[in-house]
């Protein structure tokens, strides 16, 4: 099986605002960044795209290190998801899940992979998060998106 890290980020513009999310995959000496955008999002929501698309471009099942300074993300999809479904995607205070229908894509996305989730602390040391910070703010700045 494949070992692949994965570092991840979002940005918004206001929040909600313009949005953008970067992606950088390393699997030994290749390295593929990607980046998009969207009009009227939230922070969390780019958080959670970011890691999705990610995971989407995986052709085959690989360990994946998932890298993310965001511990809604990381803790949304390693603690709180399994409570969630079991209570028919209502919280721990009767409402219903906010960004359901990002959680459940990135659920079928990560149950595809055995992964590892990392929290790195944001606008600090860690090279590749800094470098998908920039990404994910050029995306939601210039509202560009990679090809």
């Amino acid at each position: 099986m494949k070992k692949v890290q994965l570092i991840t980020d979002g940005a918004c513009l206001g929040n909600p605002g313009k949005g953008g999310w970067a992606a950088i995959l390393r699997y030994g000496a290749h390295t593929k960044e990607m980046f998009g955008h969207e009009l009227h999002t939230t922070n969390n929501r780019m958080e959670i795209t970011a890691a999705l698309e990610g995971l989407r471009v995986l052709r085959e099942a690989c360990e994946v290190e998932i890298v993310t300074d965001s511990e809604y993300v990381k803790n949304g999809i390693t603690q709180w998801i399994q409570g969630w479904k079991k209570k028919g995607w209502m919280t721990a205070a009767k409402k219903p899940v906010v960004n359901r229908d990002l959680w459940e894509q990135l659920d079928a996305e990560v149950s595809r992979h055995k992964t590892q989730w990392t929290w790195t602390k944001g606008h600090a040391s860690h090279e590749d998060n800094n470098r998908a910070d920039a990404l994910a703010s050029m995306a939601a700045k210039e509202q560009r998106s990679s090809e």
